[in-house]
């Protein structure tokens, strides 16, 4: 069988409907083919979260080299570059403006998974999640286990920011061995992407995106991740 039919299959195999529990709201779940790099898959969006409205324009590039993920984030219509100068790695970068992805090795809803977010000033957040209920339900436990030292771990991030052009871009390297992957060609995953959008003048307020939206104002939901394979 040739590898067009392939993927084809595997493709057609993940295809999905997205609901947390008690929910009214289903959606078929995306799905990606992620190519070795420098070829790239392209995840995008521009819908809120949970009220599908229209939000800034987000787009993450993805391939996968033999050890690691390469991610760049592209952030469009950014008009604030809003985030705190005092935060250094792992603080709470998410109060402010960030770029995410959320991402587990397997095809489950999963319990827990890997978080990454980078900030407009290159400060990276990077954890385990511990989400047991999968949708962060009230009094369920909640955890995270922080790489500490992402650098000698094998982490990169540079980032970029076009005032005029109201862009900020990062280039994001995360790598497989977190998720004890030593051969990634044909893997599969679940993936979701976001973006947080404040100002100064509106700041604690948020506007949450995603590329495939949960049907609550909350990212840790994870019957929502789309379905990746590596090709």
């Amino acid at each position: 069988m040739h590898l067009a039919s392939i993927l084809t299959c595997l493709l057609a195999a993940t295809v999905s409907v997205s609901a947390s529990p008690g929910s009214e709201r289903t959606q078929k779940r995306p799905s990606l083919a992620v190519p070795r790099c420098p070829r790239k898959a392209t995840a995008s969006f521009d819908k809120s979260v949970p009220e599908m409205k229209a939000f800034p324009n987000t787009q993450v590039d993805l391939c996968w080299e033999p050890t690691a993920f390469q991610f760049t984030f592209k952030a469009f219509d950014e008009t604030n570059f809003y985030f705190d100068p005092k935060h250094r790695t792992n603080d709470d970068i998410w109060k402010y403006e960030v770029m995410e992805a959320f991402i587990y090795h397997g095809t489950n809803d999963p319990q827990t998974y890997f978080e990454f977010e980078v900030s407009p000033n290159n400060v990276t957040y990077q954890t385990f999640v511990y989400n047991p209920s999968k949708v962060r339900k009230e009094g369920a436990p909640f955890d995270h286990f922080f790489v500490s030292d992402p650098a000698a771990d094998g982490f990169t991030s540079i980032t970029t920011l076009d005032r005029k052009a109201q862009t900020w871009v990062s280039e994001v390297k995360i790598p497989l061995a977190l998720f004890n992957v030593d051969r990634p060609r044909l893997s599969r995953w679940r993936m979701n992407f976001f973006r947080t959008v404040t100002s100064p003048a509106t700041y604690p307020n948020q506007e949450l995106g995603a590329w495939n939206s949960p049907d609550v104002a909350s990212f840790h939901v994870t019957p929502f991740f789309g379905d990746v394979i590596l090709v």
